[in-house]
């Protein structure tokens, strides 16, 4: 399998690391779906060991399978997702991970860890970009947004198959909370102990203020929500179509691969 067909995905996140190999022209998942939990404090040094390691099991995976050489292997583009804006391989802000993150060089600390160059990109954009190339949306024009709900809410904004880079909208200020995903993300449910309905609620508001400001053809709705879509959808007020993400919690890992292959 040649080099622009294959790349390494790693998507950090604030309570775990997962990864593997993505075959390129399907978007498949070719090796183990490797994870590990987040260190505790989720400081760069500790990521980026965690991260490094999970690269190596991963290449050892693909030679172990035949699928690639131990030379093939450790050249694979590499891609990392970081929950937080990366602007040129720099955090310009971090969201549940240790903020000693803003102003590290993440691509430089990661592709150290790595042993080769690493592309480094926001996690929500990782998960737009993956749905757009291989998943519900798949072929569509027009805007789509991309909303990860989990530990915290990821958006992407992708225009008729091209991201718009560092989109964040989960920290936007409404209905009197500073930051709208400490009142809406997934992780809500358990911290707050609410059911999934009135989650449904305060995720309807939070989609029907994006629809009236963006005015975004669709939206996709992925993290770790996304499995129980059947039981939410459709949201009250949301007047553009709105799907669970093909993808699931693999869409990171996926467009991390997708994206390090482009360079």
């Amino acid at each position: 399998m040649g080099l622009h067909l294959t790349a390494i995905g790693i998507d950090v996140g604030g309570t775990g690391i997962k990864g593997g190999a993505i075959e390129l022209t399907t978007g498949e998942r070719i090796t183990s779906r490797h994870k590990v939990s987040t260190p505790e404090g989720g400081a760069p040094a500790d990521i980026a060991r965690e991260v490094g390691a999970m690269v190596a099991a991963i290449r050892v995976e693909l030679v172990e399978a035949g699928t690639a050489t131990a030379e093939v292997a450790a050249a694979l583009p590499v891609g990392v997702t970081l929950p937080g804006v990366v602007r040129d391989g720099v955090m310009r802000t971090a969201a549940n991970i240790d903020l000693s993150w803003i102003g590290t060089d993440a691509r430089e600390l990661l592709g150290a860890a790595v042993g080769a160059p690493c592309t480094v990109v926001n996690d929500a954009d990782a998960a737009g970009v993956a749905e757009v190339a291989f998943g519900e949306v798949r072929g569509l024009p027009g805007v789509t947004m991309v909303l990860t709900f989990g530990t915290g809410i990821g958006s992407a904004l992708v225009a008729d198959g091209v991201l718009v880079p560092n989109f964040e909208l989960g920290h936007l200020e409404l209905d009197g909370f500073i930051s709208i995903e400490k009142h809406t993300a997934a992780k809500v449910i358990e911290r707050e102990g609410i059911t999934l309905a009135e989650w449904a609620g305060r995720a309807a508001r939070y989609i029907g203020y994006l629809e009236q400001v963006m005015n975004p053809d669709r939206f996709v709705i992925g993290g770790s929500i996304s499995k129980n879509a059947d039981q939410y959808l459709p949201f009250a007020g949301v007047t553009v179509p709105v799907v669970p993400a093909k993808l699931r919690n693999d869409a990171g890992i996926i467009g991390a691969a997708f994206l390090a292959a482009q360079g």
